[in-house]
């Protein structure tokens, strides 16, 4: 009886969403979904690949963390049979809660523009730019399954909600990138929407690779997150509240919902567990959206408004005073002679940085790995930038902050679970088994 009423719900969810599961065991039930993600020597971005269409095409995507949607260029070359417009009132369009209705009047009809169709605002966090006429669209998405070790079955969702745009917002992306893969906290971005699919936790984990020649990885569902040689990082996670910024953030304040990025309740920064005198206001997110700390696959480096910049570089280098600075190298502003600095397991042997929590015991301590960026072979700067006197978002933790760091996090509890730098454990986030059963 009990698999009877599974099995309606599942099909009332197919029915209701038109999103089912077919690959050819139509009872196989996935732990979770893997994305393989590598670095972009040129731009820094994250890019991952999917197979979408019919007949299916690999699509590149650049991850963006905080958002709302998986967005591709439809105006160059978008072929597919099962492409279909989300029409206004539709299961689809309801989900995507859509900023409006219209018609689109090109003759034929096309991808991107057809009548009746709903549209939202995408954005392109790597070129501040957003477009508020993105047609909501299906189509057939493939997918890699895990059980949280190994690689498992291929998976086909036949009518994934996807945004369809123009080719000028992709502008600034990775070569060969056709979009974004927005991993957001709304309904329509791939955490959310394949949770649904496939009845899995609405939760997420990410690990990024610091090698442009090794993949790191999205893992969409629960754990365990195991790298080899078979270290499994989920029972060694510290955990954080993840707070909702009731304000939208990023490039789309205006639309008057709550920010789909990832905020944490830094208090205090520590650099070599000594206070950094910082204006505490500006950790707090105010009525209007502006201030705290966000996380954000958007920036290479961590981004923090002028005056905190000012004073975490200012008590970086007196704790690291036995080192003489060189000529800055932008964007960065302290830098320092390679031949200077020792290493360690953890990187270069830098004073460590302590972004404080919801107690002086609950901290993410970034080590020189996380915190330093060879800029060429002689010279090595603190990968930090000042964002201005007066950003939306106070501290931006950066991709290069977060690499070979494993972040779960944990929509419906909003809640960040994190593993400070795998080096501690002798692993790295380029050793998921991708490959085969271990």
């Amino acid at each position: 009886m009990a698999s009877y009423h599974g099995n309606l719900l599942y099909y009332f969810l197919c029915l209701l969403f038109f999103v089912c599961v077919s690959n050819g065991q139509s009872s196989f039930k996935p732990k979770g979904i893997i994305l393989p993600v590598i670095k972009d020597s040129s731009t820094l971005q994250y890019v991952t690949q999917i197979n979408q269409r019919t007949p299916f095409v690999p699509v590149k995507l650049s991850i963006h963390l905080g958002g709302q949607t998986l967005w591709v260029d439809c105006e160059q070359g978008y072929v597919s049979s099962t492409y279909r417009s989300a029409i206004c009132g539709s299961p689809e369009c309801k989900i995507a809660k859509p900023n409006i209705c219209e018609n689109c009047t090109d003759n034929p009809p096309r991808p991107g523009c057809n009548l009746n169709a709903c549209f939202n605002t995408p954005e392109n966090p790597f070129i501040n730019t957003l477009y508020s006429g993105g047609e909501i669209a299906v189509d057939a998405l493939s997918i890699q399954s895990t059980d949280g070790v190994n690689p498992g079955p291929v998976l086909k969702v036949p009518n994934f909600i996807f945004t369809c745009v123009p080719s000028f917002l992709a502008e600034g992306l990775a070569s060969g990138v056709k979009g974004t893969a927005g991993l957001g906290r709304n309904d329509i971005a791939l955490p959310s929407q394949l949770a649904r699919v496939f009845g899995f936790p609405r939760k997420f984990a990410i690990c990024l690779s610091s090698s442009t020649s090794s993949r790191g990885v999205v893992i969409l569902g629960d754990g365990p997150y195991i790298m080899m040689p078979n270290i499994d990082i989920s029972k060694n996670l510290i955990y954080t509240p993840l707070l909702i910024n009731k304000v939208g953030t990023g490039y789309v304040p205006y639309l008057n919902e709550p920010s789909s990025e990832y905020f944490i309740g830094v208090k205090a920064i520590n650099i070599s567990g000594k206070a950094v005198p910082i204006n505490k206001k500006l950790l707090a997110i105010d009525k209007n959206g502006f201030g705290g700390t966000k996380i954000s696959t958007g920036k290479p480096y961590t981004v923090m408004q002028t005056s905190i910049y000012n004073a975490v570089s200012k008590a970086f280098a007196e704790a690291l005073a036995n080192v003489p600075k060189v000529p800055p190298v932008a964007p960065f502003g302290t830098c320092y002679s390679s031949k200077r600095i020792g290493s360690t397991v953890v990187g270069p042997a830098v004073p460590s940085i302590d972004l404080i929590l919801q107690t002086q015991r609950v901290l993410w301590r970034i080590f020189g790995a996380n915190s330093m960026v060879q800029v060429n072979k002689d010279v090595i700067c603190l990968g930090i930038v000042d964002g201005g006197a007066s950003p939306m978002t106070s501290i931006v933790i950066g991709g290069h902050q977060i690499e070979d760091n494993l972040l779960q996090f944990d929509i419906p509890n909003s809640r960040l679970g994190f593993s400070s730098s795998l080096l501690f454990s002798q692993t790295t986030c380029a050793n998921f088994n991708f490959t085969s059963r271990a």
